[in-house]
């Protein structure tokens, strides 16, 4: 492995794994209150009803495909009968639809940013530098499925899967990186780099489920006009500020 190899395709690597895994555990110890979507809902519903269900179920279906692909080796797949080409036949056929919904939501979302007043006026740079490593990792995705399923340019379960399940394994492989494409080899950089400013976004909601709700107790809401309601008061629910 050359010097050049071990740099991008070793240290920084496990750079941005390291940057990732410190980078959620400072912001949920000490930003707490930031780790949020900052939804903007409120400001505009009709793009958002399209955009984000197309987005979001389209990237969901692409991580599946890419741990499928990238974790399960091709002896696996072939030993339960599966051969090379009925997988490509599925990664295309269910990839399209994923890349489809994901690349069109996406578009969506960015168009409703930047068209939409109040939402754009809410869009901090950190925002825009995300949406910068995040659509440049999926058009560059798309891309290496069409040159690599499609026209048939490159296997990469020969070359990038190993190599990821080499990183996993803590036996890094980075050669095999070097004899992918450089469509590959930008796509994988770029998702590296994503990791990396992954926790320092609002992308942290990824890891956010609001199972609270089901267990946290009702709000009370009570009014602070004297004169409120023509019932007769309870003991205990006087309106505020009644003595």
């Amino acid at each position: 492995m050359t010097g050049t190899e071990l740099l991008l395709w070793v240290i920084i690597p496990y750079l941005c794994i390291a940057t990732f895994i410190g980078g959620h555990v400072w912001r949920y110890r000490y930003d707490k209150f930031g780790w949020t979507t900052r939804s903007s809902q409120l400001y505009e519903r009709r793009l958002l009803r399209w955009g984000s269900p197309l987005f979001h179920f389209g990237i969901l279906a692409a991580l599946g495909g890419h741990v499928v692909g990238l974790l399960i080796p091709k002896s696996a797949t072939e030993a339960v009968g599966i051969s090379e080409t009925m997988y490509h036949v599925v990664a295309v056929g269910l990839g399209g639809i994923a890349g489809f919904g994901t690349v069109v939501g996406m578009a969506l979302l960015i168009y409703r940013r930047r068209t939409v007043g109040p939402v754009f006026s809410a869009t901090t740079k950190n925002d825009k530098m995300m949406y910068v490593f995040l659509a440049g990792t999926i058009l560059l995705g798309l891309a290496t499925t069409v040159n690599s399923n499609i026209l048939g340019h490159h296997d990469y379960r020969e070359t990038v899967a190993p190599y990821f399940r080499s990183i996993l394994y803590l036996q890094p492989q980075g050669e095999l990186m070097t004899a992918s494409t450089l469509l590959f080899q930008a796509h994988v950089m770029s998702a590296w780099l994503l990791f990396a400013v992954w926790p320092f976004t609002r992308l942290v909601h990824v890891f956010s489920a609001p199972l609270g709700y089901l267990t946290r107790p009702y709000i009370p809401y009570r009014s602070r006009e004297h004169t409120a309601g023509s019932r007769p008061v309870r003991p205990g629910w006087e309106p505020v500020g009644r003595r």
